[in-house]
């Protein structure tokens, strides 16, 4: 048997909801204390089995109503895999068991949790459901987050790089337990937050990552000439799909009429792209521009959110994830990066 089907889940807090019980009213129905249910919601607390069966009492249904073991979940795609055999990883989101095809990711190569090949998943020993945190987001530095989160918590993250809008769709689908955005600016500074919540069904929180300078990437040479000239210019565009903050900062500045030759999967690719030569400008921010080694100009400075949903804030990773991102390492680390501003850094709304 794999580590992961040792690992139990509970359906407790959603019984709990269904009924509209406060915690501290299941406390007392089943004789437990208000901090002991929470901590067996959040899955920090195994209850012992006199709690289960007083839990199952208060509810009127069968303890494996509420209790379950990993691996008797029932498993699902994400999104179903390209090729076969498929590298996977493996999370729980939610009350779903999903698995993620292997793809190219901000933080390199990672152990994937398993192969699948001949119609079924052949798992590695160390495979972890439990214990991982997904995140969508387009942040180029996020390798950063996820080093602090593997260093300060028992917890791993997997980053999937998505732009913003598409990361907060799949936060809707149950796809991640948190969606990376960055659609607003000094002038319009609750953007993300109105983005997301024409997108959410349901309340969520915002936690400040930083705000970042995003700006025009340029081929050498460009950089001193106005940002009206170069987009009167006629000159090649790399950009990135429609619903990112990229493309946004794009139609803005040409009124919608520009369209990009190329388009890139995330921050980085616009800058390789002009750095080698494919197009001459594109949107992207300031870390890549300068790590790349081209020009950039600063059009806006953006706050760079995390979004979750409030339902899922007990969730013990995500309240990892926000301790990290409030820890003095990270934000240190994250102040020395050009283009980035951490004085915000951790502020949740």
């Amino acid at each position: 048997m794999s580590k992961e089907n040792l690992v139990l889940h509970n359906t407790v807090r959603k019984a709990r909801e269904e009924q509209g019980w406060s915690q501290q009213e299941l406390a007392d129905r089943a004789g437990l204390s208000r901090t002991g249910i929470s901590a067996i919601e959040s899955g920090r607390l195994i209850p012992s089995t006199a709690a289960a069966l007083a839990l199952a009492a208060a509810f009127s249904c069968r303890v494996e109503d509420l209790f379950m073991l990993s691996g008797q979940e029932t498993t699902e795609w994400a999104w179903p895999p390209d090729t076969e055999p498929c590298r996977y990883w493996r999370a729980l989101v939610g009350t779903r068991h999903l698995i993620y095809p292997v793809e190219s990711s901000p933080l390199g190569t990672l152990p994937h949790d398993g192969v699948w090949r001949d119609g079924e998943c052949h798992d590695h020993p160390f495979a972890d459901p439990v214990r991982t945190l997904v995140v969508a987001c387009c942040d180029p530095a996020v390798g950063l987050l996820a080093s602090e989160y593997a260093r300060q918590t028992p917890f791993r993250m997997l980053v999937i790089p998505r732009s913003s809008r598409t990361a907060v769709q799949m936060l809707a689908d149950g796809l991640i337990h948190a969606a990376g955005l960055h659609l607003a600016h000094a002038s319009n500074p609750e953007e993300n937050r109105k983005e997301a919540a024409t997108i959410l069904n349901e309340d969520f929180s915002l936690v400040r990552v930083a705000n970042w300078e995003e700006g025009l990437a340029l081929a050498p040479g460009l950089a001193g000439q106005s940002i009206e000239s170069i987009m009167k210019a006629n000159l090649s565009w790399v950009g990135r799909e429609p619903g990112s903050g990229a493309r946004q900062v794009l139609d803005e500045l040409s009124q919608g009429l520009l369209v990009p030759q190329f388009l890139a999967r995330d921050h980085r690719g616009v800058a390789q792209a002009i750095r080698n030569g494919f197009a001459q400008a594109g949107v992207s921010v300031r870390l890549v521009c300068e790590e790349e080694g081209i020009d950039f100009l600063t059009v806006r400075t953006e706050p760079y959110d995390l979004c979750f949903l409030k339902s899922s804030a007990n969730d013990p990773r995500l309240g990892a994830m926000v301790e990290v991102i409030q820890s003095s390492a990270y934000r240190k680390q994250l102040a020395g990066l050009p283009g980035y501003d951490s004085h915000q850094t951790g502020e949740l709304g």
